[in-house]
């Protein structure tokens, strides 16, 4: 037979007219995939056009949903052909459009799901992902009001330690893996050092709603603390002496059958499950044997998650921060007994965590062990660094495929550490991020969604990883290129994938979210369990080889699997549909990170670069502010002053002030009077340079240390960091990114407000120019005054509370006349917690 021969100019120009815009006929076969939760204003915003026909709109429409009116029309739109079940895929961008509200795209009669644009959209996202982990405690599970597992577990494989078989160990507590009851080590310690993180980094992201043990009510302490207390706690009893280990809890004889968690007496001894002990050999139980090779990989994720609890827990529990610091080095030694991988054991079943990698878990002990022996910083920070050097991207990273759990955690979180301990090493670090990102970026733009990730089992949690990569690279760097790419990995958990569905159960609760999940819970019992990521979707060529995956009810998403991946909602699928305990833990960081990216100051309050600088022009109120760090010759009389007036003022002390005997008194006299005290920064350091603002002179580790040991001083005088929320930074000089890091640690930077020379009465004749005597800087407040229609309303008004020797004309001996000034004028005088008090 002849074969019919197009030339390729001819097959150029009809590829070019298939997929060329078309105005859109067909609303059945074609839909717009959006992120469920909703954008923030000024974040990328895409919305996905898929479509089973050859259609792709030349515009689109943002209506609003109230009015029915269009808000915005764009031709923003960038085809990209096929792409699993559809034949036509686009990329609606409207990121340009930031007037926050709801919204519905619509293209002819096809119409997208409500979009929501607003700050807030992500508001308490990370503590609803947390009801997942709660709801996963073994032990006590406040869920249940009932405890299961208590009678944990026997040792097996502990000969090296002189164990017999069948020796019992308490190792109640913790977490159940997934919707099985087994509890590994590694993935437990990987979860409880993301919430350490995610509280470290994102605190005003979490509340206090809950007890420690999970039930309701306020103790003090950030939910998500209690959390990684409970994994930390079980943590150390896996740990329980030097030369003891145990890498997991149980195995996958547990996959017996469904059930609630009770005393689970399905197999072992009696109502104990088995606690393999970490020998660095391979172990085998039944027919299949692990590929162990030795003790790192799981001692290492230990050595890092203690030492991060002891950080975190020093100031409200000494004793407990002790407790971790020292189990933080003795896991860091169990885990150079022998390099390598310990990997996990089963019974019966083929699938285990096959980690293959282990030298990015070295790196981050050796990046967290400063933070329990910070005489080891130079040393353990080139530790670090040559283990970063040995797998400077993961692998999977690389890859379209691997083994399930291959290469854990799926973020290398040591690179991030790293980055932030030590200045020098950071732009070769990014390098290693970046590496990794442009190999998913080859990937991912090739197809409208942007979906670089490989669909292995768990590919949800690759995806949280991915995009926490991407985050904390630019967030480093500074390099804004892989922005879109970070937020359409972020986009797909929340619905904008093929299947048009959120990966989270519950989240949002308006819109389309797993509801039959491989989960006892909610198969048995139809209980919810909110907040919990499920594996997502996987290869259709690893769906169809799964030993005993069968489908309950008909498959409500069969129009968009495809021969590329697929996605169950239903509780026989466990490749694509269970919930993960160390997935949503990932996820919560990634969740407390969104709700971070937008701090809405009041729109009352002046501010600049995320500092409030002016409260409310609409009140005669003012707060006089008095800073100090080495000099406090003006102390007494300021006091005197002020006690006089009976006016209440704000100190703003360094870490080196209150920690001077000779101004102990002083201070307290303040204190006693009803004063505000807050922080100035420990060292007083200069952050940023004075000609390029936004050129950093200190690390993210530096600063928050220093304003950590700033608080640390404040404490002695019974200042909590609750009771000081506002902190006016050194040399009142700062940038964004010094806002953005005080917001991070749930405080608020001010600084004084500008248009008087009242912050200059620290000058001394020896400066020249800059020198200004106290009568200039009187009339400069005066002037100011009487020139401005609103006058000094709100007011941050700047002075000193000493001043070096060298200035004889002490402004603080005109604070009587001052402060007289400002009564007869009609303001009222405030400290600055009463000064910023917004409308609620």
């Amino acid at each position: 037979m002849k074969k019919l021969v197009i030339p390729f100019a001819l097959l150029f120009i009809i590829s070019l007219i298939s997929f060329s815009p078309k105005p859109v006929t067909d609303s059945t076969n074609s839909w717009v995939r959006i992120n469920l939760l909703g954008y923030q204003p000024k974040s990328s915003k895409v919305a996905i056009w898929a479509s089973k026909t050859n259609e792709v709109p030349e515009k689109f429409e943002l209506i609003n949903q109230q009015s029915g009116k269009v808000a915005y029309t764009s031709t923003n739109i960038k085809s990209f052909g096929a792409y699993g079940p559809f034949t036509a895929t686009a990329r609606l961008n409207f990121s340009d459009f930031k007037t926050p509200g709801k919204y519905f795209i619509r293209i002819a009669e096809v119409k997208s799901p409500e979009i929501i644009i607003d700050d807030e959209v992500y508001r308490h996202t990370a503590d609803f992902a947390l009801r997942y982990m709660r709801q996963q405690r073994s032990g006590f599970n406040p869920y249940l009001r009932d405890s299961c597992h208590t009678h944990d577990g026997f040792a097996l494989y502990g000969d090296k330690a002189g164990i017999k078989d069948s020796t019992h160990f308490d190792a109640s507590g913790g977490w159940h893996d997934a919707s099985d009851y087994l509890q590994y080590s590694t993935t437990s310690a990987n979860a409880a050092y993301h919430l350490l993180m995610a509280y470290r980094d994102f605190p005003q992201a979490f509340a206090d709603t809950k007890q420690a043990n999970g039930l309701d009510g306020k103790n003090g302490m950030a939910d998500v603390l209690d959390e990684a207390k409970w994994g930390l706690d079980w943590l150390l009893k896996m740990h329980p002496k030097d030369n003891i280990m145990f890498n997991q809890l149980a195995d996958d004889r547990d996959h017996i059958s469904m059930r609630i968690p009770k005393e689970d007496s399905q197999y072992g001894k009696g109502f104990e499950r088995p606690l393999y002990y970490i020998n660095g050999e391979p172990q085998q139980r039944g027919k299949f044997m692990n590929n162990t090779k030795g003790t790192s990989s799981t001692a290492a994720k230990f050595a890092s998650a203690f030492a991060l609890g002891s950080k975190t827990f020093l100031s409200t529990d000494e004793k407990y921060a002790q407790q971790l610091k020292n189990k933080a080095i003795s896991a860091l030694a169990y885990a150079n007994i022998k390099k390598g991988v310990t990997q996990t054991a089963s019974v019966k079943s083929p699938y285990i965590y096959a980690e293959d990698n282990w030298v990015d878990d070295m790196e981050l002990a050796y990046a967290s062990i400063p933070l329990v022996d910070e005489k080891s910083w130079n040393k353990s920070s080139k530790e670090a660094l040559n283990y970063a050097k040995l797998e400077p991207v993961t692998p999977w990273l690389t890859k379209d495929t691997a083994n399930h759990y291959q290469y854990y955690p799926f973020v290398n979180i040591g690179h991030y550490e790293l980055a932030k301990l030590n200045q020098p090493m950071r732009k070769e670090l990014m390098r290693y991020y970046k590496q990794g990102i442009e190999q998913v970026w080859e990937r991912a733009q090739k197809n409208a969604f942007y979906r670089g990730v490989p669909f292995i089992w768990c590919s949800n949690n690759l995806t949280v990883a991915f995009a926490q990569q991407c985050f904390w690279y630019k967030k480093l760097s500074g390099d804004e290129s892989f922005t879109e790419l970070e937020q359409a990995n972020f986009d797909w958990l929340f619905g904008c994938n093929p299947w048009g569905t959120s990966m989270v159960y519950g989240l949002p609760t308006w819109g389309d979210t797993p509801t039959d999940p491989h989960s006892a819970f909610t198969h048995l019992k139809q209980y919810p369990i909110d907040g919990g990521l499920v594996d997502g979707p996987v290869y259709t060529s690893i769906y169809k080889n799964l030993i005993g995956i069968q489908l309950t009810k008909p498959d409500e998403y069969a129009e968009f699997q495809s021969d590329l991946a697929v996605y169950h909602d239903d509780y026989g699928d466990y490749s694509t549909n269970e919930p993960t305990m160390d997935g949503t833990a990932s996820l919560i960081y990634l969740l407390a990170a969104y709700d971070s990216r937008v701090k809405t100051l009041p729109k009352e309050f002046q501010t600049e670069l995320g500092a409030i600088t002016r409260g409310k022009k609409t009140e005669k109120k003012i707060a006089l502010v008095f800073t100090g760090d080495e000099f406090a010759d003006g102390g007494e009389s300021i006091n005197k002053t002020l006690v006089d007036e009976q006016v209440k003022a704000s100190f703003f002390l360094t870490g080196r002030f209150y920690n001077k005997p000779k101004f102990k008194a002083l201070i307290k006299t303040l204190k006693a009077n009803g004063n505000y005290l807050g922080p100035h920064s420990n060292g007083h350091l200069l952050y940023n340079d004075w000609t390029k603002r936004d050129s950093l002179l200190v690390s993210e580790l530096q600063f928050k240390s220093d304003l950590i040991w700033n608080y640390g001083a404040m404490e002695k005088f019974g200042i909590k960091m609750k009771d000081a929320p506002y902190f006016l930074p050194p040399y009142e000089w700062y940038n964004q990114q010094i806002a953005d890091w005080t917001s991070q640690m749930d405080k608020q930077l001010i600084n004084f407000t500008s248009g008087t020379r009242s912050n200059a009465d620290y000058t001394y004749p020896e400066m020249g120019k800059s020198y200004r005597n106290s009568e200039e800087i009187y009339k400069s407040i005066i002037d100011y005054d009487q020139s401005k229609t609103n006058g000094l309303n709100g007011f941050i008004l700047l002075l000193h509370v000493g001043t070096d020797p060298r200035r004889k004309d002490k402004f603080y001996h005109k604070l009587p006349e001052l402060i007289k000034y400002l009564k007869t004028s009609g303001y009222e005088l405030v400290k600055i917690n009463e000064l910023l008090k917004s409308e609620p």
